[in-house]
């Protein structure tokens, strides 16, 4: 029995993400061409602050409501312009639906529609499909092959766009490496990071969190925190290194001076009285000297997304000890991932949907970085809503880890729920 849905309805909204910034929400309505159901699918759209230039285009309305941040220009888009070509179409064609929405946009970062809005209805269109079908998502975007749960990469202290503090380096997250589900990964996570409050209370430091959860003390440098990090996993009964690894996003884009032609720590300039600049050959050697002090095992976005030369030389010193993970560098890009491939810079991507646009696109990535032995890990932004797709994708494409914050805020939490719950789902039935 073949069965169709032809998409009814589409609308878009403007909404609030955690920030407190506008954001895109879509609905698409299909119906089973079998049963004469309807069907609704919802989606929201997240928001980096820490963004890479090669990202897909976020349409902002540039208007004096909410600072200019306003999303009312995408959302009419999607009303218009994306519902216009969608109406009627099958909903359980992704890739068709995708191609339609970017056929409609014509440019090459989503500069016409916007990313936002195109993402936004890729998404729903999805979500629709599955609950119109009565599938779990993660089951209809990966079928049978849904097998694995993914690692939580869990921050736990924030620094750089993501916190107001001095800890120049981005985020800083714990992996439960022994854990023997992610139930019991997820525990362990959240007791590091409960010891890890506990800490910062006793020695006078702040439990304040950043935009992902993780707490955001003022501390002199990464060594710092990566001692303090060592320090709640030993408190909390673990061994550092055996039990639980810690990964680092350093989102060194953020760092870059091309003036000077090196990396700017402002933060640690202000806590040690001197000005702390290092060039490409100094930051290489600074991991090495981190990755021999503490037991890290991931490196995100060592170096500026324009250095390839210095990514190659990055993963020649450092790719047989830590996977080195491209963000800003990658994109979710098909493109200057297989540019990434082909000179060896890096050995992992991260995956964000909302930095390429459509399922589709980001998908084809994940294929073509398993092709190629690169490791994958789905990330939220920093700009998140309570809308928990990622888990889904990460459980549909065998990701293999995941990037949702700390164990703190809904935004967060709402990922790590539903991958419970998905787990559930698919062992204890």
């Amino acid at each position: 029995m073949n069965v169709s849905l032809p998409i009814k309805n589409i609308h878009a909204r403007e909404i609030l993400d955690s920030r407190g910034n506008p954001t895109l929400e879509a609905e698409v309505v299909v119906e089973n061409s079998v049963t004469g159901e309807m069907a609704c699918g919802r989606a929201s759209v997240p928001s980096g602050a820490s963004t890479g230039q090669f990202e897909a285009v976020e349409l902002r309305d540039g208007e004096v409501r909410y600072f200019g941040l306003g999303v009312r220009k995408a959302v009419a888009n999607v009303n218009t312009k994306i519902r216009d070509v969608l109406l009627k179409q099958d909903a359980s064609c992704q890739r068709r639906i995708d191609e339609l929405i970017l056929g409609c946009d014509g440019t090459q970062n989503k500069e016409n529609l916007g990313a936002n809005a195109c993402l936004g209805v890729s998404m729903a269109v999805a979500r629709a499909a599955a609950e119109a079908l009565h599938m779990p998502l993660y089951q209809y975007l990966g079928g049978i092959h849904t097998v694995e749960l993914p690692i939580p990469m869990m921050n736990i202290l924030n620094g750089g766009k993501h916190a107001d503090n001095t800890v120049d380096l981005q985020e800083f997250m714990i992996a439960p490496m022994q854990a023997e589900n992610f139930t019991e990964g997820l525990r362990v996570c959240a007791e590091v990071y409960h010891n890890l409050k506990g800490i910062c209370k006793e020695k006078g430091l702040s439990t304040g969190v950043g935009d992902e959860g993780g707490f955001a003390p003022n501390l002199p440098d990464a060594e710092a925190v990566l001692s303090l990090i060592v320090e709640a996993v030993q408190k909390s009964g673990f061994t550092p290194g055996h039990d639980i690894k810690i990964a680092i996003d350093a989102a060194a884009s953020e760092l870059y001076d091309k003036k000077a032609g090196r990396y700017f720590f402002p933060g640690e300039s202000k806590m040690k009285g001197q000005q702390i600049y290092r060039d490409t050959e100094e930051m290489i050697s600074y991991y090495e000297k981190l990755a021999g002090q503490f037991p890290l095992f991931s490196l995100e976005d060592g170096l500026d997304e324009e250095d390839w030369d210095g990514w190659q030389k990055l993963t020649r010193r450092l790719g047989e000890r830590l996977q080195l993970v491209g963000d800003d560098l990658f994109v979710t890009n098909v493109k200057r991932l297989s540019a990434g491939i082909k000179l060896h810079a890096g050995n992992a991507i991260l995956v964000k949907v909302n930095q390429i646009g459509t399922l589709t696109e980001a998908f084809a990535a994940v294929r073509l970085a398993k092709e190629n032995g690169f490791k994958t890990i789905i990330s939220h932004r920093s700009g998140e809503t309570e809308d928990a797709m990622i888990a889904d994708i990460a459980v549909a494409v065998n990701a293999g880890q995941i990037k949702t914050g700390a164990p703190c805020r809904t935004d967060r939490v709402a990922k790590y729920n539903r991958l419970l719950r998905i787990e559930e789902e698919l062992y204890q039935r």
